[in-house]
């Protein structure tokens, strides 16, 4: 029996490399649109949904975020799906180290306590939830991941972004990579826990390895500037987004990397899209 998925955020880069992934494996895609379909009625047949709805550029998460938890819990209930949440690693805050599932939450930023109220109330509604958390995004497809919009803003110049010193490693991950996790463990989310925390490692990387990366790759020298957080400083009264940006800056000052156990004892043999893959993708033609 063919199974149904409910993609939310179907436009955007989760939504899009998700409904692929699950097309791919011989599900049925169903596509949410917030301007035209009832979320309950939309999530009738499907047996899991993929909560990729996310305001863009952080654009108003404290008012609109938790509304739309409560609307995708009250669907999935209705339903009797199970929600696949790409989740992120704001909560962790700024102790640096291997995060883990076990790894106790700890804010600093309000990004972070929105969305660890958000997995809460997800697991206290009793809808089976699997968060397959990730770090910062790579998108093949587009220029709205952190990899294009920072660290490769500036490449057509020869150039590499630093939005934080240039050996602090981050937790990265490839949106295909991501959606084939999720696929896996929606085939087997009958034998899941009712809740699941589940960290992605992807790949750990600072600039200094990207940088290196390209320089193999376009066998040319590439030139290192320095993310100008001072614009985002000056401008972030009446910007929202430059606002919002800055609030996570320490991130990039955080040096962190996600722990791999639970998704290779869930999924034994699932190997990422190496780096090198990854990296001639972000390339312009």
């Amino acid at each position: 029996m063919t199974q149904r998925v409910l993609i939310l955020g179907a436009s955007g880069k989760v939504g899009r490399h998700s409904a692929r992934a699950f097309a791919a494996a011989g599900w049925d895609v169903r596509r949410f649109d917030r301007a035209r379909d009832d979320l309950i009625q939309a999530a009738r047949g499907c047996d899991v949904i993929v909560h990729g709805m996310n305001p863009p550029d952080y654009h108003d998460w404290q008012g609109i975020m938790p509304a739309i938890t409560r609307a995708v819990i009250e669907a999935a209930r209705a339903a009797g799906a199970c929600v696949i949440l790409p989740g992120n690693v704001y909560h962790y805050g700024d102790q640096g180290g291997v995060w883990s599932q076990d790894t106790p939450p700890n804010p600093v930023s309000r990004k972070g306590a929105i969305r660890l109220r958000m997995e809460r109330d997800l697991a206290a509604s009793g809808v089976q939830t699997i968060v397959l958390r990730a770090g910062n995004f790579i998108d093949p497809e587009g220029r709205d991941c952190v990899m294009a919009r920072l660290y490769l803003r500036a490449l057509g110049r020869g150039r590499i972004t630093l939005p934080g010193p240039i050996d602090t490693r981050q937790a990265m991950c490839f949106l295909p990579d991501w959606a084939r996790a999720a696929v896996a463990l929606a085939e087997r989310r009958h034998s899941l826990a009712r809740f699941e925390d589940v960290p992605f490692p992807g790949h750990t990387l600072s600039a200094r390895d990207i940088r290196d990366g390209l320089e193999r790759l376009m066998q040319r020298r590439l030139s290192v500037t320095p993310f100008p957080w001072w614009l985002f400083t000056l401008t972030a009264p009446v910007w929202e987004l430059a606002r919002e940006m800055r609030e996570m800056r320490y991130l990039w000052h955080t040096d962190h990397a996600l722990c791999g156990a639970r998704l290779a004892a869930l999924l034994p043999g699932f190997e990422v899209t190496p780096l090198d893959r990854v990296l001639r993708q972000m390339l312009p033609a």
